[in-house]
């Protein structure tokens, strides 16, 4: 077998995340955690073996199981091939599924239990081609060498509940590190997107990555570009939905991978930004990650973190250089805004993402002009109605995106929120202020008019809102009067 031999699981590895890092007590320590599905391990394993054949749970359960975390999945490998994992499944579940089978994987259902069985393989990829060939094989070993980390390179053989750690994941998991079977050049070019699972795992189990593995990507990062977009996609998903993204995001960056996923980020370092003179909009934009996910309610916020991550992405292409040394970013929410939608789209994000991560972005700075204590009713209707649902994402938004380290400014600031969303509060008992709408619809427009329907209909609705944004409530003798009067300035109204 070419690259790393594997390692003696007889020998004990330091203690650390995993507990008492030796085989015996890693073994006491699964069949601890998995006690609930212990059963259904054994009766399932035992169906596999009854027809002479061999089943592991293997990879994320086996490591998390470890951490003492409850495994969400139930993921197995075996020398079964597909159609006759589909048979035995068949056989002992309620019911299963082979849309996966061409790539060796087969789903079912027992119960509150869904499990995959997925036969022994690799996945390479071809230099000209963004499918991956998928190749089966025989034994479990050859398997557990071509998974991406060590720490996901684990099983527990069923029904005994045997642990198998033959490239010493139990010590990597031990010491809090990311570290590949084999050689990680061989690796990363056989999947490039183990690259993008290094920084999604950094960011998920806050381990440290192996050098070897850093350089690793370094060198290999433009193979990335081989990988479907989708792909790439979900990953990055998980990394900036993780505990801690920045990790996994400084990670991208500094080995290049981001300028091949996520060029917008890395162009950020070094940029001044205006409001925060002592750090750079690279660093700026962590922190207000960082801070966006401190305020997150429920969990994690997919369409603010990506907000947060991208709001100041239009700063490189809008940098002046002013007169007495200033720098101005005139306009970036805007650029930005543009740039975050294309972006997103290359991704294949959805478009309601896509659509409203944008408009976040386009947003996160109109809260400053409030502080000038100037804001007319009118403008924070305008605010709220700009937001629409996402004003809560918005409030969030902008309150992260003060970093400074003056305490002076950084509480005017937090007090002059604190303000507006007082105002906005009044404002919300007076009047329907989440869903501003004109006191006139389209078909009393009509009717009033004498109109069919047409744009010039459309144009009367508009003026309606706007007056509503501007003046508030209105009566319906007022709303009347006020549509008579834009009328007899229309040019329509005399033809």
């Amino acid at each position: 077998m070419p690259g790393r031999r594997p390692e003696d699981s007889s020998s004990a590895a330091p203690t650390g995340a995993a507990g008492q890092a030796t085989p015996a007590a890693a073994a006491r320590r699964l069949v601890a955690a998995l006690a609930p599905v212990t059963p259904l391990l054994s009766e399932l394993g035992g169906v596999f073996v009854a027809a002479g054949h061999r089943l592991s749970l293997v990879g994320g359960p086996v490591r998390d199981a470890l951490l003492g975390r409850t495994p969400a999945d139930l993921d197995f490998t075996t020398d079964a091939r597909p159609e006759q994992v589909r048979d035995l499944l068949s056989s002992w579940a309620d019911t299963h599924w082979d849309v996966g089978i061409t790539f060796g994987t087969v789903g079912a259902r027992r119960g509150d239990h869904v499990v995959e069985v997925t036969t022994y393989r690799s996945e390479v990829y071809r230099s000209d081609s963004r499918k991956p060939m998928v190749t089966f094989g025989d034994s479990l070993e050859d398997d557990l060498f071509r998974r991406d980390f060590t720490v996901n390179a684990m099983a527990l053989d069923l029904p005994g509940l045997g642990f198998v750690d033959p490239y010493g994941g139990l010590g990597d998991l031990a010491d809090q590190r990311l570290r590949t079977p084999g050689l990680p050049e061989d690796s990363f070019t056989d999947d490039p997107l183990r690259m993008m699972r290094a920084a999604r795992f950094a960011a998920q189990l806050g381990f440290a990555v192996d050098p070897a593995v850093t350089a690793a990507v370094s060198a290999l990062a433009d193979r990335i570009e081989i990988v479907s977009a989708e792909r790439v996609r979900d990953e990055l998903v998980k990394l900036v939905q993780s505990t801690r993204p920045r990790a996994g995001l400084t990670l991208l960056v500094d080995t290049g991978l981001a300028d091949r996923v996520l060029p917008e980020l890395p162009r950020l370092r070094l940029e001044v930004d205006e409001h925060h003179r002592h750090k750079d909009v690279y660093e700026h934009t962590l922190t207000v990650l960082e801070q966006a996910i401190a305020l997150e309610p429920d969990g994690p916020d997919l369409v603010l973190r990506l907000a947060a991550l991208l709001h100041d992405i239009g700063k490189p292409k809008t940098r002046r250089f002013e007169p007495g040394g200033g720098v101005s970013f005139h306009h970036h929410e805007v650029v930005g805004a543009k740039l975050a939608a294309a972006r997103l789209r290359a991704l294949r994000f959805p478009k309601h993402v896509v659509d409203e991560v944008a408009r976040l972005v386009e947003l996160h700075l109109r809260f400053h002009g409030y502080g000038t204590g100037v804001w007319t009713d009118a403008a924070v209707r305008r605010y709220v109605a700009d937001a629409g649902p996402q004003l809560e994402q918005l409030h969030r938004l902008t309150r992260s995106d003060c970093t400074t380290r003056n305490r002076r400014r950084a509480e005017a600031l937090r007090r002059s929120y604190d303000d507006l969303e007082e105002r906005i509060a009044r404002l919300r008992e007076q009047e329907e202020l989440d869903s501003i709408r004109p006191d006139l619809d389209g078909n009393d427009i009509m009717t009033i008019l004498g109109l069919p329907p047409g744009p010039v209909v459309g144009r009367a609705w508009r003026h309606l809102k706007e007056q509503r944004l501007e003046r508030g409530p209105m009566s319906r003798d007022d709303a009347v009067a006020e549509l008579s009067r834009w009328w007899a300035e229309q040019p329509e109204a005399s033809a």
